[in-house]
């Protein structure tokens, strides 16, 4: 059983219990970290409070506002969490976005001001919260971000999402030789079709489960548990030796072929 009490893990991008992050949260509560959940905006304060009771962690954990486009929010959200705790031990990345048009459109019609804001939340905001954590972060930290298959072939609907996930598993190896000179490890999940508030802007997600159901080894779909599971094990001492990787969790799917 892995023993996670003493740590605190950061994490960004729990919208609801039915979201990744919030299964990597509740298992790292279950292993005894103490968590921190940093929200977008004011309007989503409330219910990140609310999914800190529901984790057990009511006057334990902390809330706090970070909207990651905001290098200002970001700097001040990190000098709250170093006045509660002296260290931090796990940052989970766990944000994506792209403007609808830009997914679903075919991809030769990507435009420029849509493209940067793809590139900006889902990849450059690991490096700017990576940049303001690692201060807080000592050897055998570990930091880990959600990419998804899209990354490395096409899917329909998928886009300049799936270029961002390439520029976000680039940036996983570029960070792990950085960071790695203190001891802090970076790895990526990449993890299969789920069922999630934000999949659900994927167009024809159905289309994807099914597939996976029939093609993948297991044939079936991983859920939002067992990445979390796969979290929690890089998180922890037993994965010291892993960084720059990308994990995948899917069940086998990116095994296949036709």
């Amino acid at each position: 059983m892995i023993d996670m009490k003493g740590k605190v893990a950061v994490i960004l991008g729990v919208a609801n219990k039915r979201s990744i992050a919030y299964a990597i949260a509740e298992k790292l509560a279950a292993a005894g970290a103490t968590l921190v959940l940093c929200y977008q905006s004011d309007r989503l304060k409330r219910e990140a409070e609310e999914l800190i009771e529901s984790l057990g962690q009511t006057g334990i954990a902390r809330v706090i506002q970070m909207d990651v486009t905001k290098d200002d929010e970001i700097a001040a959200a990190f000098a709250q969490i170093a006045e509660a705790f002296p260290e931090i031990h796990t940052l989970v990345h766990s944000v994506a976005f792209a403007p609808a048009d830009a997914m679903k459109n075919d991809f030769l019609l990507t435009k420029r001001a849509d493209f940067a804001l793809a590139m900006d939340i889902s990849v450059y905001s690991l490096i700017a919260v990576a940049h303001a954590a690692a201060p807080l972060m000592q050897s055998g930290a570990s930091v880990i971000t959600m990419t998804h298959f899209g990354s490395q072939v096409t899917f329909p609907n998928y886009n300049v999402m799936g270029v961002a996930k390439a520029g976000l598993e680039a940036t996983v190896r570029y960070l792990a030789a950085s960071m790695g000179t203190k001891g802090i490890r970076v790895n990526a999940i990449s993890a299969g079709a789920i069922k999630t508030l934000a999949a659900r802007g994927i167009g024809d997600l159905q289309t994807m489960l099914d597939r996976t159901n029939e093609r993948a080894p297991l044939h079936r779909n991983v859920d939002q548990s067992e990445v979390g599971n796969a979290a929690l094990f890089l998180a922890s001492d037993l994965a010291s030796a892993i960084t720059g990787e990308v994990m995948f969790v899917d069940c086998g799917f990116n095994i296949t072929g036709i």
